[in-house]
């Protein structure tokens, strides 16, 4: 049973159980589907094929548009460029853990490229058999950009963490959306539909699987900090039977980048199995979307390419859609979108396509703490710093576990920071290939307010911060990110519900419409804002 203390709402969370309730679109049932995976049709779709609604990416946009078409009885295809994580592989799991990863974890790396991928002035990243693995880490020069490959896309390796953003911020930074409607519709909807579940306090303050997260929540409350429970998308019950050893280890066995076995309700058993039991979806794994052209008469052709799981092209393919949802993500959308324009191939989209992208203002930070934080740590984070409402510098930090299996007195966060700089996705005639021109400098803002509220705990509770987890000598994770917002945004590359300018029967359903920033782990707000532009277009262009 949930306590009361985990149910009470901070300001990222204001959504009461009445509001809740009258917002789900998804029924209940889709609640209990953390032991199931999606049973969608998975049919290569075929050279010539025809298809009413054609879906590039099934990450939260493209999940939601996908049940809410099928829904209304549109035959919906799905094209995913990573695969359909469904068969076990040689040690009887469909992931690898975190502390022994293989081919399995990266997409297409001999070396796999972890956030925190140094200890004591040593790379501890590990080789490994190239593959069509579970996570991307995109290198665009100062800046990389992890991404989740599979069906599921994004949903497979974060860490779950389900923050609905401040009322205000919101509507700071999507005037244009009736915020009403999104906290007292959309975002209960989006939870419904997401699976969203609360930390029990009295377990959290018992279990040794959180006394780092303890730990943390002690010492930012020493330096004057609120600290505050974040729901997840993590089944917390499962997490308690794997504690007491009647459960399979997920969470509690180093599994979270890399994908999690069991306990999380990623969207293959939420959202795209809702969807799936519709009967109207099918999905084309290991196919990249290359080209999407006006067709010579209504509706649209899409090229894309076939691999294996060894990256070998397996065919080309040229279709036609009726209507095609744009949902690969902040950075597949833009990236796509921008070559189109400029290869002229969708020459009158908007000029803004490829701008306003930020990173959601996020930072990593180390401290070496004094304290003991627990050779046993859950790799799912269940706790934030919450110093967002600072005007000298807005800060929400994940208290985030080090999984390692072993005593290591550290301290680990993320920050999400206010960091006003954007980039913008251009395209290179010669190379023919999409860069993104964010610079090192452009993170400093993020550190700066970072930095205020770790000097300050530092100073409170005579710890120091770890250099070596980043780099050489290195204390900020500022050349990395796990919150890509934004590069094509609503209302200026994109009508006010996602419909692409120019192009009828083209939509964006992604973090790309979000502009760089939402202040807190943005999947539930990007799901939210599909729902609300898919009610949209169902109801206007679709009858």
């Amino acid at each position: 049973m949930i306590s009361e203390n985990a149910r009470r709402a901070s300001g990222f969370t204001a959504i009461n159980r009445r509001g809740f309730l009258a917002g789900t679109g998804v029924t209940i049932a889709a609640l209990a589907l953390s032991a199931r995976r999606m049973v969608a049709a998975h049919a290569d779709i075929s050279p010539g094929a025809h298809v009413p609604a054609l879906i590039i990416g099934s990450g939260y946009g493209g999940a939601v548009a996908a049940l809410r078409l099928t829904q209304a009885g549109i035959d919906t295809h799905i094209v995913e460029m990573g695969q359909n994580w469904t068969t076990p592989g040689a040690d009887g799991k469909i992931f690898c853990s975190m502390l022994k990863p293989d081919g399995r974890s990266s997409w297409f790396r001999n070396r796999t490229d972890q956030p925190v991928g140094w200890f004591i002035g040593s790379d501890v990243n590990k080789d490994i058999d190239s593959y069509a693995g579970v996570l991307d880490s995109e290198d665009f020069g100062a800046m990389r950009v992890y991404q989740g490959r599979g069906v599921g896309g994004g949903s497979l390796v974060n860490g779950g963490m389900a923050v609905i953003p401040k009322r205000p911020y919101f509507e700071q930074i999507l005037p244009s959306v009736d915020a009403g409607e999104m906290y007292g519709t959309y975002f209960p909807r989006a939870s419904a539909g997401l699976g969203v579940n609360n930390m029990d306090s009295a377990w959290f303050d018992s279990t040794e699987w959180y006394q780092f997260a303890r730990v943390g929540r002690d010492d930012a409350q020493a330096a004057g900090y609120a600290t505050t429970f974040v729901p997840n998308v993590y089944d917390f019950g499962y997490m308690q039977r794997e504690a007491a050893g009647s459960a399979t280890k997920s969470a509690l066995a180093s599994e979270v980048i890399y994908g999690n076995n069991y306990g999380k309700k990623s969207l293959d058993k939420t959202y795209l199995a809702e969807a799936a039991r519709t009967g109207k979806l099918t999905i084309s794994a290991l196919h990249t979307v290359t080209g999407v052209t006006a067709g010579p008469g209504s509706g649209y052709t899409v090229t894309m390419t076939q691999i294996n799981t060894s990256g070998a092209t397996v065919a080309t393919k040229s279709v036609t859609a009726d209507r095609v949802f744009f949902a690969a993500g902040s950075v597949g959308t833009s990236k796509l979108l921008v070559a189109m324009k400029a290869t002229g191939k969708l020459p009158n989209l908007s000029d803004t396509v490829g701008a306003g992208w930020g990173n959601n203002g996020n930072v990593m930070v180390g401290r070496a703490n004094s304290k003991l934080t627990g050779g046993n740590q859950s790799a799912i984070p269940a706790m934030g710093i919450d110093n967002w409402d600072d005007p000298a510098g807005p800060v929400f930090a994940e208290i985030a576990p080090f999984p390692a299996g072993t005593e290591l007195w550290i301290s680990l966060y993320l920050a999400i920071t206010k960091n006003p700089n954007r980039a913008n996705f251009t395209f290179d005639s010669g190379s023919g290939k999409v860069g993104l021109d964010w610079s090192a400098g452009q993170a400093q803002p993020s550190i700066d307010a970072a930095k205020r509220v770790f000097d300050k705990i530092n100073s409170k509770t005579l710890t120091s911060y770890r250099t070596d987890l980043f780099g050489v000598y290195k204390t900020w994770g500022d050349d990395f990110c796990y919150h890509p917002l934004g590069g094509c945004l609503l209302g200026s590359a994109t009508d006010n519900y996602g419909r692409l300018n120019g192009y009828p029967g083209l939509y964006v359903v992604d973090g790309s419409l979000i502009p760089g920033s939402v202040g807190v782990n943005p999947f539930v707000t990007i799901t939210a804002l599909a729902e609300r532009n898919m009610a949209k277009v169902i109801a206007t262009d679709l009858h």
